[in-house]
């Protein structure tokens, strides 16, 4: 496949969210290995899974890369080496890893191989040592500055080093370097390293003077919950450094998530791409980047920041727990039949109702998400403009399934 010059990759934590990725336009996607996977909270994917992603991506004109990157164990070698050949003979394009041992099974069996960000990359000499090594692609550590990535990219191209680089641009930032973190192993045994993270730096935490006696509460400012990383305003900067790829975050988050960060990343990098040398690009990119970062903040999100692509970031640091997104998912039933001519969903009411002008997500393995507007429906076969518990609505909307669950959208108050 084509190498294209600036790569969207978007994240798969199962299928739904694997077909969502691809409906909205990532060039390549990133997924799980069952037992090897830094988001050990999704479903991940095992190997006879491999053949489908790969037909799948192919349909796309995609790229599938398979995400073994948590730290590896003697016992888990025999494993991890059938996984590598089963990638290999499925036709996924590269494996993702910072273990050597995974390393050493690529180069021996001929596995392209992309170094993920757990090896906290920084440097250009480091750069050109993995790449002696045989990495494709190199995740350079988040830590860095646009100043530092641009100097590595071009002594990569001074070198010609035949490798490129990947940098994150949305998503959750881990207060430790490159996610290297032990405070969950400290508290729970469930290590970071391993995918386990049970992320208690985002909780509220009693600080207690043993001498007086005196305990204060740290809730007003999470000191160790940064907020989540959201390029978009300064997309056409990152692609001026030489970045070959840019990652979406999210393995773990919601179909819509993935959906709304992916279209939105989309159009900004096509946007860029196609309008660089246009002489009002800087005013309608920006005009453009703004809206996009108004659709970004409807998602699970703990507000946004630069990173460190500008320097130390300062205000970074979430006010309150959990997700600041503005939208909020109500399960409202799912799609009993879709007749495909009419372009129309029967859809059972299950749960809390609805009603018209509703924003609707419609989400399965096969369909991915389907986001649409609730302006006309018919509730019973009566035109309506609203349905209830026990009621059958009828919509128009783009394709979907039999058994796709239904969700309305709606903005918190």
């Amino acid at each position: 496949m084509q190498e294209k010059n600036v790569e969207l990759i978007a994240p798969a934590g199962d299928m739904t969210g694997l077909v969502t990725a691809l409906k909205a336009g990532a060039d390549a996607v990133y997924f799980g290995a069952e037992g090897y996977n830094m988001r050990a909270g999704s479903r991940s994917f095992n190997d006879p899974d491999f053949l489908s992603i790969r037909e799948l991506c192919d349909r796309y004109k995609a790229k599938a890369y398979l995400a073994l990157n948590t730290i590896i164990y003697d016992r888990e070698l025999e494993k991890m080496t059938r996984t590598v050949a089963a990638a290999k003979s499925a036709g996924i394009d590269a494996v993702i890893c910072s273990d050597m041992a995974v390393i050493e099974t690529c180069r021996e069996t001929g596995m392209p191989f992309h170094l993920s960000t757990q090896a906290s990359v920084s440097n250009f000499s480091s750069v050109r040592y993995f790449a002696g090594l045989g990495a494709k692609m190199i995740v350079l550590a988040r830590e860095l500055t646009l100043q530092q990535v641009g100097h590595i990219t071009r002594k990569i191209k001074e070198d010609r080093l035949d490798v490129r680089i990947e940098c994150f641009v949305h998503g959750a930032m881990c207060v430790a370097v490159s996610g290297r973190c032990f405070m969950s192993q400290e508290l729970f045994g469930q290590s970071a390293d391993r995918g386990q993270c049970l992320q208690p730096c985002r909780r509220r935490y009693i600080v207690t003077d043993p001498e007086e006696n005196e305990e204060l509460e740290i809730g007003s400012d999470y000191v160790m919950s940064p907020k989540d990383l959201c390029a978009v305003e300064f997309l056409d900067l990152l692609i001026d450094t030489g970045i070959s790829a840019f990652k979406i975050e999210g393995r773990s988050r919601s179909p819509e998530y993935v959906h709304t960060t992916t279209s939105s990343y989309r159009r900004a990098l096509d946007y860029c791409t196609g309008h660089r040398n246009d002489p009002d690009f800087r005013t309608e990119f920006g005009r453009l980047s703004g809206e996009l970062k108004e659709e970004l903040a409807l998602v699970y999100n703990r507000g946004f920041s630069r990173g460190f692509y500008f320097g130390k970031p300062l205000d970074a640091w979430v006010r309150q727990y959990g997700s600041l997104s503005l939208e909020r998912k109500t399960y409202i039933g799912e799609v009993k039949k879709y007749f495909p001519k009419a372009q129309v969903a029967e859809i059972s009411i299950l749960s809390k109702g609805m009603k018209q002008g509703d924003k609707l997500s419609i989400v399965g393995p096969c369909t991915g998400t389907v986001i649409c507007s609730a302006e006309t429906f018919f509730t019973n076969d009566i035109a309506g403009k609203d349905a209830a518990k026990g009621d059958s609505v009828t919509i128009k909307c783009p394709k979907v399934r039999k058994n796709d669950k239904v969700y309305v959208l709606e903005i918190r108050r």
